[in-house]
């Protein structure tokens, strides 16, 4: 079930203890050992983050400066104008926004190492985190047929995969793979998801198309969409094709293992210093990996090709290698204080996001203002076009709904009120 947690009653020594148990919806707790705890650097009483002690605030900035970057790319105040970094690369390549997406499963797989060391540490059995494990993934999954459904709840026709599905079945089955295998099994795991879906991609013939074509819709994983989820995919592409289908999702698991080998490297006993400086050398190799092997596997977002997934697992390691320096390390965390806010109730914020957007877009207006336009229309035209043109009036609607999406999670903070599952 869905919990709202309260710590406005408590003391304030306890206040700064916040639940942790979910990774991707609360962040990370690092309890492993209490020297792990005590050498966890955290922010100083004054800088009124109000973090636990022991908890990673540039893991908790990180995941709400994604949160804030999701928001940009989905709320635009006109998709038709959109600055080219925020729409997303037609077929090929990538672009910024294209970050997002695997920044937040790749955050999924670093809180994941933190999560199962806090369940050791308490002596549960691994039934215990299995039947957790099981609740919080059916919760997250229907959360996105939800909002896959809403406002219309259609659902003869209803979108089957998804965001919240993707990161469901990522965290799912991540967390399975840590339950069993040791650092060494992740690697292999890791490796042989992406092996194995260059494979299918490049040698499994499409009936009537042949092997090795990777066209939106001709494609293997366009295939086996098209087999098992015929008339519940995303519409935007006619229904012919899902960006978040089945065999896709096998490296997109491999995405969210990179991280959980990151905070494998961040739980370790080394200096943080040498933290750092492993994961910018790391996420290096990677982005130059990525790049080299664009050559025989393109990157793609859409369908999450094992190259991407080398890619963005590169630039998000070299994104929270800057955090954990600036934050962490550095102590320099009064920048991030609106980002750590976002990152304590990020499922939340995101589900918030869509209602409120989907709902401002198909609330129509003709009885007030004597002519059919919808709400959303309205508030841009009113507010966004008379001071700006085009991309840029697009921009400021859509930061002025990141900035009423954090007005909301800054009231859950102040109240300390984390939704949790």
């Amino acid at each position: 079930m869905v919990r709202i947690v309260s710590l406005t009653t408590q003391a304030p020594a306890q206040q700064k203890r916040f639940a942790n148990e979910k990774p991707e919806l609360q962040g990370c707790f690092s309890s492993q050992t209490e020297k792990c705890l005590e050498r966890q650097p955290h922010p100083t009483p004054d800088s009124g983050l109000s973090a636990p002690k022991g908890r990673l605030a540039s893991l908790d900035a990180f995941r709400g400066f994604t949160i804030a970057l999701m928001i940009l790319v989905n709320s635009p105040g006109d998709t038709k104008a959109v600055y080219a970094p925020l729409s997303h690369a037609d077929w090929n390549g990538w672009t910024f926004a294209d970050t997002v997406f695997p920044s937040f499963l790749f955050i999924v797989g670093v809180s994941l190492v933190f999560s199962f060391a806090k369940q050791e540490e308490k002596g549960k059995p691994n039934s215990a985190f299995v039947v957790r494990l099981l609740r919080r993934t059916l919760i997250l999954f229907a959360l996105g047929l939800f909002l896959n459904v809403f406002p219309t709840f259609y659902l003869s026709t209803i979108r089957i995969p998804g965001v919240l599905q993707r990161i469901a079945l990522c965290y799912f089955f991540a967390s399975l793979i840590v339950l069993k295998a040791d650092l060494r099994g992740c690697i292999l795991w890791l490796i042989g998801l992406l092996a194995s879906y260059w494979l299918m991609m490049r040698f499994i013939p499409v009936p009537g198309i042949g092997a090795g074509v990777l066209e939106p819709g001709k494609n293997f994983a366009a295939w086996v969409d098209s087999l098992f989820l015929s008339g519940h995919m995303w519409s935007y592409y006619n229904g012919t094709w899902d960006p978040e289908g089945i065999v896709s999702t096998i490296p997109a698991i491999a995405t969210t293992l990179f991280g959980v080998l990151t905070g494998q490297w961040l739980s370790s006993s080394l200096p943080e210093r040498r933290k750092v400086a492993g994961m910018v050398c790391a996420g290096l190799v990677l982005l130059i990996a990525g790049y080299i092997l664009d050559r025989w596997l393109p990157i793609n977002k859409s369908i999450w090709t094992s190259t991407f997934s080398i890619f963005m697992a590169g630039m998000a390691l070299v994104c929270l290698a800057f955090f954990h320096w600036s934050i962490d390390v550095a102590d320099f965390s009064r920048w991030a204080k609106p980002f750590i806010i976002l990152g304590l109730n990020p499922i939340a914020v995101y589900v918030l996001s869509e209602v409120f957007d989907t709902t401002l877009r198909i609330l129509n207006l003709p009885m007030v203002l004597a002519q059919n336009i919808d709400c959303q229309s309205y508030v841009f035209n009113s507010l966004c076009s008379p001071i700006a043109k085009s991309e840029t009036a697009s921009l400021l609607y859509a930061l002025l709904t990141l900035l009423f999406m954090f007005l909301i999670a800054w009231i859950m903070w102040r109240k300390r009120l984390f939704i949790t599952i």
